[in-house]
């Protein structure tokens, strides 16, 4: 269900974890996906803040299916909607 979310958001997406950590700072993101083969160290800071501001958090199995659905070729930790 989230890879197909991302696909269809595919224009209001904001891949990496930086990235994603600095629009959740900014209020820019309506909800997250983290991919759980990721580094956790990377993906727990973001679940962590998404926690703090009510952003709701959803996990994947798969970075290389959370990146296909993203549209690149490479995996993809962490994965915003934007607003």
């Amino acid at each position: 269900m989230s890879y197909e979310k991302v696909a269809q958001a595919k224009s209001d997406i904001i891949i990496g974890t930086k990235q994603t950590l600095r629009a959740m700072k900014n209020g820019e993101v309506d909800e997250v996906i983290t991919a759980d083969d990721a580094d956790q160290s990377m993906t727990l800071k973001v679940a962590k803040l998404a926690k703090q501001l009510n952003i709701p958090h959803t996990r994947v199995s798969s970075m290389e299916e959370l990146g296909n659905a993203c549209g690149i070729d490479v995996g993809a930790a962490t994965v915003a909607i934007k607003q």
